[in-house]
């Protein structure tokens, strides 16, 4: 009872303390309310759902809600874009496996760096091989026929387990007190951060095939994650920077004074702190990571966002484009939100550790 006194006081306090409060706050929830039934009768209450076809959202009578009737139809473009259809089931359940990596990662168990690495390692290994074929009967589907939502978690996994190793590793040559060492690094951190992503996947993309011989450019695709795993490792190795600076001196100096060999005072004590104090800007890093893949789709790519744009792309359907975007961005919003929350389910375990 005591609780919710204190509740209704609090909302007495801060939003009807005056009249011109009360009249903000009443207004103001008015609007929120206008706007959500707006939102709930166009994508719930006057939507259409089923049909096999357009010309249920166009027949005479029918509501003027939104036309799922698009996702029913062409869900497989958006979601497993140009691969061949009758693979997509390995499309699907490469999907899969990445979910079960991730979730694996998320147990306590698999927090130590050789258990975590081997699931990823071998998580993303099965990916790979479902996603290329051409062994164990499988046949062979190319990565310029790979598109949708497994391009894009592809590109997302690739960068990640790409660049974070190369973050560690650059912000310790960031750190030696070698200036040799720690001046050219800086440099290439301070001018891959100046360059925007775009720019980065367009040199990687188009001019780098001018530049080196046949032999060494690879495909596309590669050269591009490989670009953006670059971006990815300059921006990740500040964190980590900072992670390394909010760490306290005297324990390099304790771990010096107990007999540790560099190597051991960076496994077991420098990078388990530095990782805990880095990880709110890490999880925000990979948030922004997984967005950013949308932004293949200018170099040609057909990764989910693409797919979408061609799930309405026909005069069929040129109408629907509200519900395929509003789909595509329901798929970034569970995939963002689910990481933000795993963020903020480790700052709290850690804090908590650390207590």
């Amino acid at each position: 009872m005591s609780a919710e006194v204190s509740f209704g006081r609090k909302v007495r306090r801060d939003f009807f303390a005056t009249p011109l409060d009360s009249v903000i706050t009443l207004a103001f929830s008015a609007l929120l309310i206008y706007l959500l039934y707006g939102v709930l009768s166009w994508g719930i209450f006057n939507a259409i759902w089923g049909g096999d076809s357009a010309d249920v959202c166009r027949a005479d009578g029918a509501k003027h809600g939104a036309c799922w009737t698009v996702i029913n139809v062409r869900w497989r473009l958006i979601l497993f874009g140009l691969y061949p259809y009758e693979e997509q089931w390995r499309s699907a359940i490469a999907c899969m496996v990445i979910l079960v990596t991730a979730v694996l990662s998320c147990i306590p168990y698999f927090w130590t760096g050789k258990r975590l690495a081997l699931t990823w390692i071998s998580g993303f290994a099965a990916f790979y091989l479902l996603m290329k074929g051409g062994i164990l009967g499988l046949p062979l589907v190319v990565e310029r026929d790979w598109g949708g939502l497994s391009l894009t978690v592809f590109i997302f996994s690739s960068v990640a387990m790409i660049g974070m190793p190369m973050s560690i590793v650059i912000a310790l040559m960031r750190r030696s007190k070698l200036p040799l060492i720690a001046r050219p690094t800086a440099f290439l951190i301070d001018v891959t951060r100046s360059l925007p992503l775009l720019s980065i996947m367009f040199t990687a993309a188009v001019v780098i095939p001018f530049v080196l011989p046949q032999w060494l450019q690879g495909d596309k695709l590669y050269r591009i994650i490989i670009g953006f795993a670059i971006f990815f490792a300059a921006y990740q190795a500040e964190i980590i920077r900072g992670g390394f600076q909010a760490v306290p001196s005297g324990q390099e100096e304790a771990s010096a004074a107990l007999g540790l060999n560099y190597w051991q005072n960076l496994w077991y004590i420098m990078l388990p702190q530095v990782f805990r104090a880095a990880l709110p800007p890490t999880i925000n890093q990979f948030v922004i990571t997984f967005k950013e893949t949308s932004l293949v789709v200018l170099i040609g790519f057909f990764e989910v966002l693409a797919s979408g744009a061609a799930a309405f792309g026909t005069a069929e359907w040129k109408f629907a484009y509200k519900e395929v975007y509003v789909f595509v961005g329901l798929i970034f919003f569970v995939f963002v939100l689910s990481l933000s929350r795993y963020g903020a389910y480790l700052e709290r375990r850690l804090s908590v550790e650390q207590r």
